[in-house]
């Protein structure tokens, strides 16, 4: 048995179908009442679908979909990820990555790919209810799936089986993804809280990034860590360390080609959730037109 300084809540909502009535509730309610949700995990179609014939279904990853841009974003907020090129660091995208991140060290054997959307084509699912909130969620969904027995009545048809029966799930396959969920929720649940008003410093034209923060909250941080990226890739590549009582680093690395994010680390290594973050400055250079320029 574990205890964990964090809740865990596992929910169960009805009119999906019906659209998403059951979350958008949950989701409405947590937001008016000022919760802290860290994570929203969406299990949905992760039956490991054991069609015969099927020759490209795999059943060594899980799919995690996860949003770009926020559905909560406002005007503001899309002209201040369009100007820094944020399109890829939601926080729903650095909870897939989290997840990514954990089930390689846990589960090497059963790994997530992640899919940078919300949703499948056509399709949408419970967790974009509390994206539209404000909160990060992302989707897991088998690699590959078998629209006969989904919306369908139970019938056979020219040989053709439809609907959703017991006898097309793999329950070795559905154990992974209970793994990969438990795997993802005591991690985050152990972790410190994230650090807050995370800010890089942008009121200046230089080669140096210098970041700022103030300290997360709860007591737990026993150190910090600096994520960053080349802009070109879709996950962090390099880690440094800051102490507890820091609140601010400066590297010799431009901001102009890597994306950073800054988490929070407890003593026995558990890790928040990165934040990208903010501009403590101008992003843009108002009323000038775009034009193309040799820069000499």
């Amino acid at each position: 048995k574990y205890k964990f300084p964090a809740t865990l809540i596992f929910l169960a909502v009805a009119g999906e179908e019906q659209g998403l009535d059951g979350a958008k509730h949950f989701a409405q309610m947590a937001a008016e009442q000022g919760w802290q949700i860290q994570g929203v995990l969406n299990n949905d179609i992760v039956g490991g679908n054991t069609t015969p014939g099927d020759t490209q279904q795999r059943k060594d990853t899980v799919r995690v979909f996860s949003e770009g841009i926020p559905a909560s974003a406002k005007p503001e907020d899309i002209t201040r990820i369009r100007n820094l090129g944020g399109e890829n660091d939601s926080p729903s995208r650095e909870l897939a990555r989290y997840i990514r991140t954990t089930v390689k060290e846990y589960l090497p054997q059963f790994q997530p790919t992640l899919i940078f959307r919300r949703d499948r084509f056509l399709r949408g699912g419970d967790h974009t209810a509390f994206n539209e909130e404000g909160f990060a969620g992302v989707r897991f969904t088998e690699y590959r799936e078998d629209f006969n027995h989904q919306h369908q009545n139970v019938r056979t048809e020219n040989g053709i089986e439809y609907g959703d029966v017991l006898k097309f799930v793999d329950f070795s396959y559905v154990a992974n993804v209970a793994r990969v969920n438990a795997a993802t929720l005591a991690s985050l649940a152990s972790a410190p809280a994230p650090p807050a008003n995370v800010r890089i410093d942008t009121r200046g034209l230089t080669n140096d990034t210098t970041l700022t923060w103030e300290a997360a909250p709860g007591g737990l941080t026993r150190q910090y860590q600096i994520l960053w990226r080349n802009a070109d890739q879709p996950y962090w590549q390099h880690a440094m360390n800051a102490p507890a009582a820091s609140t601010s680093v400066t590297l010799p690395i431009s901001k102009d080609n890597v994306m950073f994010a800054l988490r929070s680390i407890d003593a026995k290594g558990h890790a928040s959730l990165p934040v990208v973050p903010h501009p403590s400055g101008r992003i843009d250079v108002p009323g000038r037109a775009a034009a193309a320029s040799s820069g000499m």
